[in-house]
């Protein structure tokens, strides 16, 4: 199994385990085929928070996947028409308040919804950051950058299959 894997599998399990996703974990071709523009875009961000504030760094895309997945079942069409709808998300508060916009704006969230969900977002984070912490890789190397941005990737298709389960769908074995 490799490290994205591993990843994958740990935030499936944590997130299964609190009944915050399906198992199977839920796909979405369309938010899952906006990665690429929605990575890039993160990307420098994410790298210039990573030293300081590695949870942010991590966590702010799970968001990002959340958001994704709310406008998929909203107003896909704007969003996916939007080559740069990662830098539309954070342009609006900054991105030191991407996560509030997401939560308040985009998700309609309460105060009691935010801060569970902020709480959740940042246990994944920490999770994900753990894991890459003991790959043991040399900060800085190509090999440390790729496991970064399977962390990324793994945690924005988290946050989209967490928002996909709290708007109501469901992925149920059938047969």
């Amino acid at each position: 199994m490799n490290f994205e894997q591993r990843v994958r599998e740990d935030l499936l399990t944590y997130l299964a385990g609190r009944q915050e996703i399906d198992v199977p974990m839920p796909e979405c071709p369309d938010v899952e085929e906006a990665w690429r523009k929605v990575g890039e875009d993160y990307m420098p961000d994410g790298i210039r928070e990573f030293n300081a504030y590695p949870t942010v760094s991590l966590g702010w895309i799970m968001f990002v996947g959340m958001a994704m997945a709310q406008l998929w079942d909203t107003d896909w069409q704007r969003a996916d028409a939007d080559a740069h709808i990662y830098n539309t998300l954070r342009d609006v508060r900054g991105f030191d308040h991407t996560d509030d916009y997401i939560l308040d704006e985009v998700l309609g969230l309460d105060a009691e919804a935010h801060g569970a969900v902020s709480r959740l977002v940042n246990e994944c984070a920490n999770r994900a950051l753990s894991l890459l912490r003991h790959e043991g890789l040399t900060p800085g190397s190509a090999e440390a950058f790729r496991a970064y941005i399977a962390c990324l990737h793994q945690l924005y298709l988290a946050g989209m299959a967490v928002q996909l389960r709290r708007m109501g769908y469901h992925m149920t074995k059938i047969g």
